[in-house]
């Protein structure tokens, strides 16, 4: 008899996670080396969110919580998903986590039985398809092209649902690409959805408040309101807020799939952290002021990793509409032989020799089941992130 579950031997590691521990291993050794692979912003949690953490602290709010999270935070999230959203939740629909993993992985343990199918657009973030396939059900992958700026298009949609077909993950602004969809590219897509009764939808709201230039965000169900009672939407405080940190993720749907998550998160691990749930009621319903600034600073750092990037040979990299990553296509280089001498065959070997070569750290595209590619997070100070392109032109340049 196995000790170990046959489920683990769907599941792998996360590449991201891997690409942080490995710049910070070399750093140890001494290397110089510039780690652009951690999806977290650089920022500090705004001192109003922090004070109220130590307010909270300081009221003795260190005991317990209800499974599904305080009254005082679930009706700050059915009040943020009614002014930002225009959508009506009752502070019973909503529930809080360990941040946005949680949300994500008791969603799909309260609802997947075997054989049940889970439309995945690639690039995708690395962790979508391991909890699927963990939770049982079968990842069913929808390619998407540099060409139409990594977004799904309807007719790849509505080809990929079959009677098995129980969601579709929908993340906008994506992690990896950071391609965000307009109101009318998700009508196009929510047309679709409404054909298919059998498919619910699990939209991943994480990166909202990080759009750049005239964009404006919009969810599947503020689009297609007929769409309410198939759809989880989930979202968090770690990348607006700057709160990684704190793990604190939320999500709002029918009550039904409420209840069933909170059941399965009152058994794994009840109520998130007391005191970061009260940090989280202050970012909520707190000043917002901090967010644009926050997201000028983003998009000059996003202008110049695009700039300096498509100035690299073989490189080709699309502005992205949102998020804090590119995710630009290495092809111009497979086949070539890098300073080491290797021939790079893949884009898992650009990043290896990338590393070696420069000490620059980014993750592989065939990561988010789409390459040759590789991401870069530009959540760093321009300094730094204008040094490591400036490696990544060097590297380009010296291969042949």
């Amino acid at each position: 008899m196995a000790f170990l579950a046959d489920a683990l031997s769907r599941v792998k590691p996360s590449a991201t996670i891997a690409v942080s521990q490995k710049a910070r291993e070399l750093k140890a050794q001494g290397r110089d080396v510039i780690g652009l692979g951690a999806g977290e912003p650089d920022f500090d949690t705004p001192d109003n969110i922090k004070n109220a953490a130590i307010a909270a602290i300081n009221r003795g709010e260190t005991k317990y919580t209800p499974v599904s999270g305080i009254p005082e935070l679930r009706k700050a999230i059915a009040d943020k998903f009614k002014r930002e959203n225009g959508l009506d939740y009752d502070p019973s629909q909503t529930i809080v986590g360990t941040g946005g993993k949680q949300i994500l992985f008791n969603a799909f343990m309260a609802t997947m039985n075997a054989g049940d199918e889970v439309v995945i657009p690639a690039p995708y973030w690395v962790s979508y398809p391991e909890m699927v396939a963990i939770c049982g059900g079968t990842p069913v992958f929808v390619e998407t092209t540099i060409d139409n700026s990594f977004k799904l298009t309807p007719e790849a949609l509505d080809k990929a649902i079959t009677p098995k077909t129980k969601w579709l993950i929908f993340n906008s602004p994506s992690n990896p690409s950071g391609a965000a969809y307009s109101e009318a590219e998700l009508k196009a897509l929510t047309d679709v959805l409404l054909k298919h009764e059998h498919v619910w939808v699990l939209t991943d709201d994480m990166y909202e408040h990080l759009v750049y230039g005239d964009f404006t965000f919009t969810t599947p169900v503020q689009v297609e309101p007929k769409l309410y009672d198939r759809t989880l939407t989930m979202n968090g405080v770690s990348k607006a807020y700057a709160m990684t940190g704190w793990r604190i993720g939320y999500a709002a749907g029918p009550l039904q799939l409420i209840k069933a998550m909170d059941m399965i998160q009152g058994q794994q691990t009840s109520g998130a952290c007391s005191i970061a749930q009260w940090a989280a009621v202050e970012a909520l319903n707190g000043t917002q002021d901090f967010i644009p600034e926050n997201k000028k600073i983003f998009e000059r750092r996003r202008d110049l990793v695009v700039s300096m990037l498509n100035q690299a040979k073989g490189i080709d990299c699309p502005t992205p509409e949102g998020a804090f990553y590119v995710y630009p296509s290495c092809a111009g280089l497979m086949g070539k032989t890098a300073p080491s001498g290797k021939v790079m065959e893949t884009d898992e070997d650009f990043v290896s020799e990338l590393l070696e070569a420069e000490g620059v750290a980014v993750v592989h595209g065939s990561a988010f089941g789409l390459g040759p590619n590789f991401r870069i997070s530009y959540a760093t100070s321009e300094e730094l992130l204008e040094e490591a392109c400036s490696r990544i032109q060097r590297f380009c340049a010296a291969c042949r």
